[in-house]
């Protein structure tokens, strides 16, 4: 039988397949966003089994694996991690058009050589062979991104960590960028004062000064944001359930921040308040160090309030919102643009009824000096797949420049999820070639092999000034 995902795999065209062969297959990837460990990359790891590797802190093959009828033993429970990887066998079948089909046998593919579909059939088997396989050196963490010809890697880390690991590797001469990207969403979260001020005490120790006022939170912020710097960051990220604005003074600030430093409850308003002052002074930090700012908005967490006591955040309940921010987002970015100190920036929404919204808000704030200043971001988490890139680059065509594109992130915990950047690239080819063959577009190969280029690689190579 003919394997599954052939060499021109989502490729409908010749044209196609010319774009993706012959121009972005080779170039080399630019990670900008993602939520690998950083301790595993400095310290080399090697995992014990695919399992290992693969399923652990990957709550989208969890969800599928829940709604497939999964005891939670077998996912995040005390199941062994053979037990676990069977149940993930038998839910693959059943993933069959969703995304999960297709990486789950891309990332068997290109790291492991294997094209058996995956199913309770070919379990064993493939359990043996890619536990073979990882107990060479060949498959550490840093040669699996080797293997993918990864140069960046963008880690997302918050203010109060040590970077202790980023030093190591940029010590120890690797020769991918392993850069950490300033998250700074928890010195804003007032609404439980007591695990806020406890997060404060904890800046106050990795800032060495007391934050006992307003000023002084943004003091030891800014005192961060330089290691951060020196470490190689050139990139914030906020995950918002939604933007919101609300004008506000300093002294309003101060005597809210007064408040919650004491361990007093505020009100909603002025949490908004605190919240819009945080995200401007916050964005301004970025604007003075030319760094690039991202938004992921859209998220509705923690949606499951008994597996959240029971297992935490970011395990797999979280869907996708459906609350306004056109006004607000405006709002703010004019605020910033009448200071003159809008940074560049990049919005990812996950709701796909804003994709509109967000690639015209983009628009409204370009400067005439960068280009792409204002970024309509790549389809993010549950947006993340072939209808959700597709729609999301048709839309930014329509209303943007897709020719000014920093392209694909993997937004991924797992060493083995580089080949998303692959899947984005053949949907990307598969657009072009499309209209090139129905004659929307010229039939310039070259010229078009030379944008597919840019926005796989050389946009944010030059963007984000790595």
């Amino acid at each position: 039988m003919k394997p599954f995902m052939n060499d021109d795999f989502l490729l409908e065209t010749k044209a196609a397949q010319e774009l993706y062969h012959s121009y972005a297959k080779e170039m080399p990837v630019i990670d900008y966003h993602c939520h690998l460990d950083p301790k595993a990359i400095a310290e080399d790891r090697k995992f014990s089994n695919i399992a290992e590797v693969w399923l652990a802190g990957d709550h989208y093959k969890w969800r599928a694996m829940r709604a497939n009828g999964v005891d939670e033993k077998f996912i995040t429970g005390n199941a062994t991690d053979k037990e676990k990887f069977l149940k993930w066998a038998e839910t693959v079948p059943s993933t069959l058009r969703n995304p999960l089909y297709h990486w789950t046998h891309l990332e068997l593919r290109r790291y492991f050589g294997i094209d058996d579909l995956l199913s309770p059939d070919t379990a064993e088997k493939i359990w043996e062979k890619t536990m073979h396989m990882l107990q060479s050196d060949a498959f550490s963490a840093r040669n699996l991104l080797k293997m993918m010809n990864v140069e960046v890697v963008c880690t997302t880390d918050d203010p109060v960590d040590s970077l202790e690991h980023h030093r190591r590797i940029r010590e120890e001469g690797f020769e991918i960028k392993v850069l950490p990207t300033w998250r700074p969403d928890k010195a804003m979260a007032i609404g439980d004062p007591a695990d806020y001020n406890t997060y404060l005490d904890q800046l106050e120790q990795a800032a060495g000064q007391p934050v006992n006022h307003f000023m002084d939170l943004l003091e030891a912020l800014h005192k961060r944001q330089e290691y951060f710097e020196e470490m190689g960051c050139r990139l914030s990220d906020h995950g918002l359930e939604t933007f919101s604005y609300s004008t506000y003074t300093h002294e309003e600030i101060e005597t809210i921040f007064t408040q919650v430093r004491k361990g007093a409850a505020v009100s909603e308003s002025d949490q908004l308040k605190f919240k819009t002052a945080m995200l401007v002074e916050l964005a301004v930090m970025d604007y003075d160090k030319g760094w690039t700012q991202q938004f992921h908005v859209g998220a509705i967490r923690n949606n499951n309030s008994r597996m959240f006591h029971q297992l935490g955040p970011d395990t797999g309940y979280d869907s996708i919102g459906d609350q306004g921010m056109a006004r607000a987002m405006s709002s703010l970015f004019d605020r910033l643009d009448s200071m003159g100190q809008l940074t560049k920036t990049i919005l990812y929404n996950l709701n796909p009824a804003d994709n509109a919204v967000m690639a015209t808000m983009a628009g409204n704030f370009n400067d005439g000096k960068i280009p792409g200043k204002m970024q309509f971001g790549s389809g993010w988490w549950f947006l993340d797949q072939k209808k959700g890139m597709t729609e999301q680059m048709n839309t930014l065509s329509q209303l943007g420049l897709i020719g000014r594109f920093v392209g694909m992130l993997t937004d991924s915990r797992s060493f083995l999820s580089f080949p998303r950047h692959e899947y984005f690239r053949r949907i990307l080819c598969n657009l072009f070639g499309t209209d090139m063959e129905n004659g929307e577009i010229p039939a310039d190969m070259n010229a078009t092999g030379r944008m597919v280029q840019d926005i796989c690689y050389n946009n944010a190579k030059q963007y984000f000034g790595f």
